[in-house]
C-alpha cells in the first residue's frame, strides 16, 4: 500500500478518566467504479459494470481480480489494456478504472448482476450459487490438488503476513490476503479496507504474473472465511486457505463441495480444520482426528 492509502486525523483518546489529543491514521475508503470496453474494433461498447467501496492502491489489480473472480472474463488474454480514467468532477481523485478488452472478446456480462452468487446480504440460493462457480471457473478439480502443507509451516503464516502488512500496522483497521508457497515464502500479499477486495487484488496481481491456477500455493486471509472470500479462491484454483478467523457455514459447504482444504481461528500456534484435511501434514503426537 502507499501514502495515498492512509489518512491522518485529530482525534482525543480517552484512558480512564485521561483524555489527550493526539493524530490517528485511518484507512482511506473510496469508491472505486469499473468500467468495461469491449466489441468489435469499429463498434466499441463502454459499460459500467460494478462501484465498490476500497483502499486506494492496486487499483487495476481489483478490477482484473474481480472481472475474473465474477466470471465476467476467461483470463488475462482477454485483456487489451487496463488503467484510470480522468473524470474532471472527481477532485483530482483516480476512482475510475477502464479495462479494455481485446476484439473478439466476448465478457459474460450476464453475471455482472451477480444473481448466482450468494453473499453475506444475499438470499440466492446456496446450491444455485455452487453450481454457478463450477459451471465459470477454468479451474474448478473434482480430483483436487496434491499439494500439501505442514502445520509449523501453518502456525508461522500469521506472523509473516503481519510482519508485511505496513497499512495494517499504522491503522489497524485493513483487511490482507497473502499467498505462500508451501515452505512458507511469501509470494504475495495486498491489503484492503474490504476482504473481498484485497483477494480480488491478489487474485488480479497472479493472473497479471500468469500464475493461475494457484493449486499449489496456500491462501491467508486476515479476518474470518465467508463464502465469497472461497468462492473468489475456488475461481483462481487455490486448494489451501488458512483464515485466522472463522468460517461461515455456507463457506465450509462450499469448500466440501470443491475439495478445498479450509482451515480457521489460525493463531497462537492452534487452528481448526473443515475440510480436506489430508493436504496438512500433523505431527505425528498431534494427530488426533
Amino acid at each position: 500500500m502507499t501514502a495515498s492509502s492512509i489518512k491522518r486525523f485529530d482525534i482525543i483518546k480517552v484512558s480512564g478518566t485521561d483524555g489527550h489529543s493526539t493524530a490517528d491514521a485511518l484507512a482511506i475508503e473510496e469508491p472505486l467504479e469499473i468500467r468495461l470496453e469491449y466489441g468489435a474494433e469499429n463498434e466499441r461498447t463502454v459499460q459500467n459494470v460494478s462501484v465498490t467501496m476500497r483502499t486506494p492502491g492496486n487499483d487495476v489489480e481489483l478490477a482484473i481480480g474481480f472481472l475474473f473472480t465474477e466470471g465476467i472474463i476467461k483470463d488475462q488474454l482477454d485483456i487489451d489494456e487496463a488503467g484510470h480514467v480522468f473524470i474532471a468532477c472527481a477532485e483530482n481523485k483516480e476512482n475510475v478504472i477502464l479495462v479494455k478488452l481485446k476484439p473478439g472478446a466476448i465478457p459474460n456480462l450476464q453475471n455482472a448482476e451477480r444473481n448466482f452468487y450468494t453473499t453475506s446480504s444475499c438470499g440466492v440460493c446456496g446450491k444455485g450459487s455452487i453450481d454457478a462457480i463450477r459451471t465459470v471457473s477454468p479451474f474448478i478439480n473434482d480430483k483436487g490438488s496434491s499439494a500439501v502443507v505442514h502445520a509449523d509451516v501453518l502456525y508461522s503464516l500469521p506472523i509473516i503476513l503481519a510482519y508485511h502488512q505496513s497499512a495494517f500496522a499504522e491503522t489497524g483497521g485493513i483487511h490482507a490476503a497473502g499467498l505462500f508457497n508451501a515452505d512458507g515464502s511469501l509470494l504475495l500479499l495486498r491489503e484492503d479496507v474490504g476482504r473481498h477486495n484485497a483477494l480480488d487484488k491478489l487474485i488480479g496481481a497472479a493472473l497479471n504474473q500468469n500464475r493461475l491456477p494457484l493449486d499449489k500455493s496456500i491462501l491467508l486471509l486476515s479476518g474470518r472465511a465467508s463464502f465469497e472470500l472461497v468462492q473468489k479462491a475456488a475461481m483462481a484454483g487455490i486448494t489451501i486457505i488458512a483464515s485466522v478467523g472463522a468460517p461461515s457455514s455456507l463457506a465450509v459447504e462450499l469448500a466440501a463441495e470443491f475439495n478445498i482444504t479450509l482451515t480457521g481461528f489460525l493463531k497462537n500456534n492452534r487452528f481448526n480444520i473443515y475440510n480436506a484435511a489430508h493436504r496438512i501434514i500433523l505431527p505425528v503426537h498431534e494427530a488426533s482426528y
